[in-house]
């Protein structure tokens, strides 16, 4: 039998309105799951560590700050987050350790003794690499072309950082791979094979292999710009990022790890992150107080966001919408709409934020999707 136009839209409308009180229940035959989905949805959650304050939890569906977790070691700086969801590190700067934590129920599983000053933390399947400085000696970095004057100790040559390989689920350090002064940024090359690391003191972008922790190559940086501190790979694997602080730039090597051109940013550059396809390079320039865009391929920039105060690292949410953007000095996380650039919200209740991550684990400065 034949169904007139307005039987056929009666069922369909029907049709639309049971499968959006069933949250999901109709199958993509239906032709009507985007609204099942879209009522469903959730977006996750953030994570922010505050060396002041522990880490805070942000509900990525209000845009609200929904909890606080005490991650029992003091000053949190970096941080990151398990594939599944279910566990947080947190590299403390005091205690010289990290807080293995359960991420739902905001308890600490256990500490794991790491070196001096640990840092940055990157976390891949069930291992943590956590960057450590024995040698640092805390404050503030000197300005360029300001006097440095040394202490009566420093003739002996400054113990190189390093970078503690954890098993979280045995909370035991295995080993260590030696870095240069000052070890900042952590990532991966794309075959997983090698550690890339910044090395701020000394000026150089190392590349190590992972399974013997030798030294493949240094990448000098001082011509070019000081200070080496972030640091990201292409998707695709075809290049490799670093900022250069004080050089007010970024260095672009290609899959070999050779530098062929620097990019000028704002002053101050520190995370770095490409979105998602890759087509897009978004830098924090902390003293600049912007975030900005640049075109993947020409490295022009193509827009920019005056931010807040010392605003070092972000995170896409996982549904790629949105950055959040954790500002240490002024005390809070910048909500930007990623498709106008603009800031819609600022969820000011942090202490001195460092860093964030979010779950799903999402594109950002201190973390990248899971590998499928």
């Amino acid at each position: 039998m034949k169904l007139s136009p307005f039987t056929t839209r009666l069922r369909s409308s029907l049709a639309l309105i049971a499968c959006a009180g069933l949250l999901g229940a109709c199958s993509e035959k239906s032709g009507v799951e985007t609204v099942a989905d879209a009522v469903a949805a959730d977006r996750g959650l953030a994570y922010v560590s505050n060396q002041e304050g522990g880490v805070t939890v942000i509900d990525l569906n209000t845009m609200a700050t929904v909890r606080n977790i005490d991650t029992k070691g003091g000053t949190p700086r970096g941080i990151g987050i398990t594939p599944d969801g279910k566990t947080l590190i947190t590299a403390n700067k005091d205690q010289g350790n990290i807080s293995i934590i359960n991420a739902e129920s905001g308890e600490l599983i256990q500490f794991v003794d790491i070196g001096v000053n640990p840092e940055f933390v990157r976390v891949v399947g069930n291992t943590a690499y956590v960057s450590f400085e024995p040698s640092s000696k805390g404050g503030p970095p000197p300005k360029p072309g300001e006097e440095v004057i040394e202490a009566e100790d420093d003739d002996e040559a400054e113990e190189p950082a390093r970078i503690a390989i954890v098993d979280i689920q045995q909370g035991k350090k295995l080993r260590e791979i030696v870095g240069g002064p000052e070890t900042e940024g952590i990532e991966f090359s794309h075959d997983g094979s090698k550690l890339i690391i910044t090395n701020e003191e000394d000026d150089t972008v190392t590349v190590h292999d992972i399974a013997s922790g030798e030294l493949l190559k240094t990448v000098n940086t001082e011509s070019l710009g000081i200070r080496p501190r972030g640091i990201k790979a292409a998707p695709d694997g075809s290049a490799y990022l670093a900022t250069l602080e004080f050089g007010n730039n970024f260095v672009v090597m290609d899959s070999e790890f050779n530098v062929v051109r620097t990019v000028p940013t704002g002053e101050a550059p520190y995370g770095i992150a490409y979105n998602r396809d890759g087509s897009l390079i978004y830098v924090a320039a902390g003293k600049a107080k912007t975030l900005e865009v640049f075109d993947a391929k020409t490295y022009e920039k193509v827009n920019q966001v005056t931010t807040g105060d010392r605003c070092w690292h972000f995170t896409f949410t996982p549904d790629d919408k949105d950055i959040l953007l954790a500002c240490g000095r002024s005390h809070e996380v910048l909500v930007i709409d990623t498709a106008t650039l603009t800031v819609k919200k600022r969820i000011a209740d942090k202490q001195l934020p460092w860093g964030i991550v979010a779950y799903p684990k999402s594109v950002g400065s201190l973390d990248a999707p899971a590998v499928k």
